[in-house]
């Protein structure tokens, strides 16, 4: 243990060590070994932050666009520069392949990016004349104290979805990251700093259920972010809206990839893989059922199969490595768990990943595709957050959008066709939150918003881009007059135009 590193917390501008007493192990997915020793924060220790980044809200407020905007940029110097440092620390935590770090360092920048256009986005409204001597104008302005919430399989790329904006807009902000991987956070607060940010005006806590629930019922903390998984998703909603925060809480996935028997096959099957074994599965927008309409069915999923025997998977660290493992021991247990009940309940198991074996302690598994699917069966029902693929095979268009329409998530979906019409329609019917045409993961760029519908979103607004900015401000609409002295009257009827 004395080379297991103490992960603790940065408040008011520096590193501060946990004096809770309570730790959490955090491990290095490919060996199984700990590697550090996580703070988990007490009620005191979350109150410190919260005293902190309330203390810095006034000044940060106060403090002019233009230098605002030269943090978002020196910011963006420091990640660019250190980016593959930032992608070790992600892959060393989470075990995801360094390649696959380094891609979301890159989406992560795109945010940075877009925030650099904060004067543009912060802009109100003016109208002159709404009535004789009368102008209206509206202004941003921001919520306060604000806390975010982020899972552990982007462990960067989601905190700069979520900080940046928050930051942007003249907030102070609440980082709790997740405890499996927490150290990419602290190292995006130590940049922060480097590219001028204030003391306080970013903090990162972490922690456990503990501290989250301290967050969601805290006095000072004016709103939450949240990305995570359905049932805590709607706890948090739920919690801290009825503490009267604003709260926008994203959930789980199940995302479609709908194949149409015009499509080009060979790449629907690069990008079925790509798409489900990526990051081994742990995206909420992975792919994780492939619907294949009328005959493509039989050669799609030979098609599959064949790529999937040359996936190299292994330490995230080796340049060889395509995939890596898990997050924890449990959730590869649990993983394998869907593709055990499968058959029982109906479905084919084309490759069984379980069968693959691997040296030493890490959490791998390999890859699944489970055939003839249905819903009802717990392997379509719930959100596996794995590298199993499953088929549903349908004979129409019509019954594919059924099919999507029909699920209670609405996170992304994908269809694969060369008919514009067909992809047109698909479009218009489909009710999930992001689409792709030809596209199997259709997370868009920094410019548009991120979220789903249904039990994939819990509240009102997306996360990053334009719908960031509205949940980070609140409006205030100004009416204003001068009139003559002379003008005054009394009028106790509502006012008119």
């Amino acid at each position: 243990m004395a080379d297991v590193t103490q992960i603790g917390h940065w408040i008011n501008g520096a590193r501060v060590a946990g004096e809770s007493g309570r730790e959490g192990d955090v491990f290095n997915p490919a060996t199984g070994q700990v590697t550090g020793r996580v703070a988990l924060a007490s009620p005191g220790e979350l109150d410190t932050a919260v005293a902190a980044a309330r203390a810095a809200l006034p000044g940060w407020r106060d403090t002019g666009l233009t230098k605002r905007t030269a943090v978002m940029f020196k910011l963006r110097e420091i990640i660019t520069a250190r980016s593959d440092d930032l992608a070790r620390i992600i892959t060393s935590e989470h075990g995801k392949v360094v390649s696959d770090a380094a891609g979301e360092v890159t989406r992560g920048l795109e945010n940075v990016e877009f925030c650099a256009g904060l004067m543009h986005h912060l802009k109100g409204d003016y109208s002159e004349q709404i009535s004789t001597g009368v102008d209206v104008h509206s202004v941003r302005q921001p919520v306060g104290v604000v806390a975010c919430i982020t899972p552990f399989n982007f462990p960067a790329m989601v905190p700069l979805w979520m900080v940046t904006t928050a930051i942007a807009a003249g907030n102070t902000v609440i980082l709790k990251p997740s405890e499996r991987d927490p150290s990419a956070a602290l190292w995006l607060a130590e940049a922060f700093s480097e590219a001028g940010l204030p003391d306080g005006v970013l903090n990162v806590v972490n922690g456990d259920k503990e501290a989250v629930d301290g967050i969601l019922d805290h006095d000072d903390v004016a709103a939450v972010s949240f990305v995570g998984s359905t049932p805590i998703a709607q706890y948090i909603y739920e919690r801290a809206a009825g503490n009267g925060k604003r709260v926008q809480a994203l959930g789980g996935a199940k995302n479609h990839m709908v194949v149409m028997p015009d499509a080009d096959l060979d790449g629907a099957a690069d990008a079925a893989v790509s798409a489900a074994y990526g990051s081994a599965g742990e995206r909420c927008m992975a792919v994780s059922v492939l619907v294949a309409v009328g005959e493509v069915a039989d050669p799609l999923v030979e098609k599959i199969a064949e790529r999937m025997k040359k996936l190299t998977i292994g330490d995230g660290t080796d340049e060889a490595s395509e995939m890596g493992p898990l997050i924890t021991a449990e959730a590869r247990d649990r993983v394998a768990s869907y593709v055990e009940g499968a058959a029982g309940e109906g479905a084919t198991v084309v490759v069984d990943g379980r069968e693959k074996t691997f040296d030493g302690d890490g959490f791998f598994v390999g890859t699944s595709l489970v055939d003839n699917v249905r819903p009802g069966m717990k392997v379509y029902d719930e959100e596996i957050f794995g590298p199993v693929l499953s088929v549903v095979r349908v004979d129409t268009f019509e019954e594919a959008v059924k099919l999507v329409n029909d699920n209670q998530f609405a996170n992304g979906v994908a269809i694969f066709t060369r008919d514009g019409k067909s992809a047109r329609e698909f479009e218009y019917a489909i009710e999930v939150g992001m689409v792709g045409v030809n596209v199997p993961i259709p997370v868009p760029v920094g410019s548009f918003s991120f979220g789903g519908w249904k039990k994939s979103l819990f509240g009102d607004t997306h996360m990053y881009g334009p719908e960031a900015f509205n949940f980070y401000t609140r409006r205030k609409v100004v009416t204003s007059r001068w009139p003559e002295p002379t003008e005054s009257q009394v009028d106790l009827g509502f006012p008119t135009h």
